[in-house]
């Protein structure tokens, strides 16, 4: 069909309004801004200006950030006030409320080599997964990343995450450990991070190292969806509850989503230190945050207001964006990171919370429309 000629008869295609991703605001307008919480940010805040001080417009900011080691309170808020521009996020439908979810380092049990009961694999990158970065051919797809592998001549997309199961991948020789749980190495790879307490007393720390290509699907949603839970009750400690009720429906569940994560070894550091998140800094409980990084610099202070996991209580504080997740995407959008073992998974696999998020940018930054 040929294109309509431009003519007076011809009506102008509708425009989208563009909605801006930002709006420069003042601190005054940030509720619960001087309720306190920004001194314990500052540890967090210090290691993200550890990668950002060589950067021309966190410089200064981060020289001063760094004269503070141990501040108090007021004495925090006033440093941040001095070098930093709070800009309130919407999302591009104009909103302004986003979700915010919870993630943390789980600890599992396993052994270097299979037995039992440590029959389950987290693997190393396969040799033919293709990582494809179209920023070399257009640069403005720098954040886009195709994952496949070859077929013939041809670039196919991988193998799901069912595929691998099957055997279809080239893994064999790449398992890192084995360990004792399915339904926790599954959870292992959706927070991306994770110890391993092997049989030998050694503890293991294994981080993100590649994924399949696929986007991330929410098994809690698949259970909602066929009738086996409610809306709003799909914590992963209920989803760890079916699947003890359902054993033989555990390879269904996990098929449903596709993406399959691949880990690396990481050094063990110090039980104190969390793991590694996308700005290369240890992440801090309850002050990193993983978000969309179109939208939010890595590093870059984020003034939250939510509530805790499971409740109408406030949660409002400076937090440090330092790692960035697969099921992140859109600007009012955040994953906490609560830290390691049982109780800081309780907290996580409860969040599912409404909020609103600032960022807060060196003064003369300003920020551009993606």
């Amino acid at each position: 069909m040929s294109a309509c000629p431009v003519c007076p008869v011809c009506p102008a295609a509708p425009t989208a309004p563009q909605i801006s991703v930002f709006e420069q605001v003042d601190f005054g307008s940030l509720p619960g801004w001087n309720d306190g919480e920004q001194a314990a940010a500052w540890s967090a805040l210090l290691a993200s200006c550890q990668a950002l001080r060589w950067r021309e417009a966190w410089r200064g900011p981060c020289a001063k950030v760094a004269q503070l080691q141990s501040p108090g309170d007021a004495e925090a808020r006033r440093t941040l006030e001095q070098n930093f521009v709070p800009w309130r996020l919407s999302n591009p439908d104009g909103s302004l409320d986003g979700l915010f979810t919870g993630y943390y380092e789980p600890v599992l049990r396993g052994s270097r080599n299979r037995k039992p009961p440590y029959l389950y694999p987290l693997y190393a990158p396969p040799d033919d997964l293709l990582t494809i970065d179209l920023a070399a051919v257009n640069p403005d797809l720098r954040n886009l990343r195709l994952r496949g592998r070859l077929e013939g001549k041809k670039v196919v997309p991988y193998y799901t995450r069912a595929e691998i199961a099957r055997g279809a991948a080239a893994v064999a020789g790449k398992e890192i450990v084995w360990v004792d749980d399915p339904v926790e190495a599954f959870f292992l790879q959706v927070q991306g991070s994770g110890r391993i307490q092997l049989d030998t007393g050694e503890t293991v720390r294994l981080g993100f190292a590649d994924q399949n290509g696929y986007p991330f699907q929410s098994i809690g949603r698949y259970l909602v969806d066929h009738g086996e839970l409610k809306l709003g009750e799909t914590s992963m400690q209920a989803i760890k509850s079916w699947v003890a009720a359902n054993p033989k429906r555990l390879q269904e569940l996990l098929d449903q989503n596709p993406s399959f994560v691949f880990f690396r070894e990481l050094p063990a550091g110090g039980s104190d230190k969390g793991p590694i998140g996308a700005l290369g800094v240890p992440l801090t409980p309850g002050r990193s945050l993983a978000v969309d990084p179109r939208f939010i610099p890595l590093g870059a202070p984020v003034f939250v207001t939510t509530t805790f996991p499971a409740s109408a209580t406030p949660l409002s504080r400076v937090m440090l964006a330092q790692d960035t997740g697969g099921a992140i995407r859109n600007p009012v959008r955040g994953d906490f990171f609560w830290g390691s073992g049982p109780e800081a998974g309780a907290l996580a696999g409860k969040m599912r919370q409404a909020g609103r998020m600032w960022v807060l940018l060196p003064k003369g930054y300003t920020p551009s429309q993606p």
